[in-house]
C-alpha cells in the first residue's frame, strides 16, 4: 500500500510538529496512510524544499507548505 500523504519535515521544527499532528488526525479520520521524511536526508530535497518545510504532498502532488489546513487536506483526500 502506498501512502497518499507524504510530509517533508526537519528535526526541531515546531511547524513540522504541528503539521504532523494535523496530518495524523485527518488521515486517521479518513483511514488514509501517510509517511514522513526528513528533508535534510537528501541534498536534492534540501535544495528544492529546504526553506518551505513542512511540505505536504497528496497523491504525489505538492499540496501545502509551512502549514497544513485540515479542511483543505480532507477535501484533497475526498
Amino acid at each position: 500500500m502506498t501512502a497518499r500523504v507524504h510530509v517533508l519535515t526537519r528535526r526541531d521544527c515546531h511547524l513540522c510538529e504541528v503539521a504532523l499532528g494535523v496530518v495524523a488526525q485527518v488521515c486517521d479520520e479518513l483511514g488514509e496512510s501517510w509517511t514522513e521524511q526528513d528533508v535534510d536526508s537528501d541534498p536534492d530535497l534540501v535544495r528544492t524544499y529546504g526553506d518551505e518545510v513542512p511540505v505536504t504532498f497528496v497523491d504525489g502532488e505538492r499540496h501545502d507548505f509551512w502549514r497544513v489546513d485540515a479542511g483543505r487536506l480532507r477535501a484533497a483526500l475526498a
